[in-house]
């Protein structure tokens, strides 16, 4: 852990991004043994993936970031979280708007963004799950990049960074299924299908590294970049993930799966932190 302290925070954010990207191939290699998944797991692991990502949301990004706007803002510390996490959500509404994209278990017609009829449907899932994938990578490398700012270059600071990545790579596993699998279904061969999913998480580290370094360059944005990341993984997991997982007909299993998910999340970021 010591040897970890003594690392550049931009390095350490790009490795824990390769991590996140590493986690999504791994679940994108389903597809080579698999057609399809079953979909109670399929939707099990989706709620799973949300409930990681609202507990990870609040325990590594929205508490640290009020902790750190404390110094500055006083008894208004909650003013540029809010700023920030408002900014984040409509940030990924408007990529919404502009990016063609399909959504998962959505037919082609129901395609959103600019000119989405010019794309074919392997591309609108993939464009759909990599806008999803930017926030991710760029909630870890805020995390990894605060580690430099006001002093709190700390085993515990360190140790919650840790915990917000594994908590993301252990969500992508499930995503990389769901995306590799259906563009399989759509009569990809397995090979095409696994590298669709796999390449869509590759935002991930650069997503890392850009949060990384622009918070070590510009320290007082620290808690609105914190709170932006938890807005825009808000936004993903109400607009897509809790969605996708409740309208298959298994709705109490995707609900557990949302439970175990944040419990395990908070477990990793508040026993371990």
């Amino acid at each position: 852990m010591s040897w970890m302290l003594a690392q550049n925070p931009v390095w350490l954010a790009f490795l824990a991004g390769l991590f996140t990207w590493a986690c999504t191939i791994v679940g994108a290699a389903v597809v080579v043994f698999f057609k399809r998944v079953n979909r109670k797991l399929l939707d099990t692991m989706m709620g799973f993936a949300a409930g990681v990502m609202i507990a990870a949301s609040f325990w590594s990004l929205l508490a640290p970031a009020i902790k750190y706007a404390e110094s500055d803002y006083g008894s208004l510390a909650w003013l540029p979280v809010a700023i920030g996490f408002l900014i984040g959500g409509f940030s990924l509404r408007l990529i919404d708007a502009l990016v063609p994209h399909l959504h998962l278990g959505k037919k082609e017609s129901e395609a959103e963004g600019l000119h989405p009829k010019q794309l074919s449907k392997p591309m609108l899932l993939f464009l759909a799950i990599t806008i999803h994938n930017f926030p991710e990578g760029l909630a870890v490398g805020v995390t990894f990049g605060a580690l430099s700012g006001l002093g709190h270059t700390s085993h515990a600071a360190l140790v919650a960074a840790i915990g917000l990545a594994l908590g993301i790579g252990l969500q992508n596993i499930p995503e990389g299924a769901a995306l590799s699998i259906p563009i399989r279904a759509e009569g990809k061969s397995r090979w095409a299908s696994f590298l669709w999913g796999a390449m869509s998480a590759i935002v991930e580290p650069i997503g890392a590294v850009l949060g990384a370094a622009l918070v070590m360059w510009v320290l007082a944005i620290i808690p609105y970049a914190l709170a932006f990341a938890a807005g825009a993984m808000i936004f993903v997991v109400v607009e897509e993930l809790i969605p996708e997982s409740q309208t298959n007909g298994n709705t109490d299993l995707a609900t557990l799966g949302l439970m175990v998910g944040f419990v395990m999340m908070m477990v990793l970021d508040v026993a371990l932190g």
